[in-house]
């Protein structure tokens, strides 16, 4: 390719401004470039929760979006995943106490299908049946959380703390714990997959009893 169709190749592309979803007032992410919208789907672009509130303490928090529609100048995204640092995760480790993790798929209200995990921090050591007990706890009350909730509302408590205070508030009932958080939501599937996989299962029950 000559130098002036590298150039022109340049020239062409167009700079998409990246949106975050509306339940984070469609604040910028960024900037995407594309010489043909189709391209800059499914494009994905993480930040932090510090970035989106101007709030540097809130930087341990990354937060990712992928690009699910494109405007003339405009790229519009859904939430997939909020997750904690690492650094941050091992700055809660304490030596001589316990980390206690579970993971849950849950579906909420709207059907969407997302997968949480919780982890609790104790002051002391806990024994394996207090931590089994914790762990129980942090299930129960985020599948209660996601059967009250749509997939927004869930995701918003998430972001914003609410469900991992809700969860040390019932927990530290069980052992002492010092902290308790949500290190990562992720979603899994959208209420037609969900569906669409539902379906499947259906059929291939009917097979099993027409087989029998």
């Amino acid at each position: 390719m000559s130098e002036r169709s590298v150039s022109r190749a340049k020239q062409e592309k167009r700079w998409y401004t990246v949106l975050a979803p509306e339940q984070f007032d469609r604040q910028e992410l960024g900037e995407t470039p594309a010489d043909e919208p189709e391209k800059v789907y499914d494009r994905t672009i993480e930040t932090t929760l510090g970035e989106l509130n101007n709030n540097a303490s809130e930087n341990n928090t990354k937060l990712t979006f992928k690009i699910t529609d494109v405007g003339s100048d405009s790229a519009y995204t859904e939430f997939v995943e909020h997750s904690l640092t690492r650094d941050y995760l091992r700055s809660l480790v304490r030596r001589g106490a316990s980390k206690v993790e579970a993971y849950v798929t849950v579906l909420t209200t709207d059907d969407y299908r997302v997968q949480i995990q919780p982890v609790a921090f104790t002051t002391k050591k806990a024994d394996a049946s207090q931590e089994k007990a914790i762990r129980n706890q942090m299930v129960e009350m985020i599948e209660e959380a996601a059967a009250e909730r749509s997939f927004e509302e869930l995701i918003d408590s998430v972001v914003e703390g609410r469900l991992s205070s809700g969860i040390y508030g019932e927990a530290k009932t069980i052992y002492p714990l010092r902290r308790v958080e949500i290190q990562k939501a992720t979603l899994e599937a959208h209420p037609e997959e969900v569906a669409e996989e539902e379906a499947t299962a259906v059929d291939v029950d009917e097979d099993d009893v027409a087989a029998e």
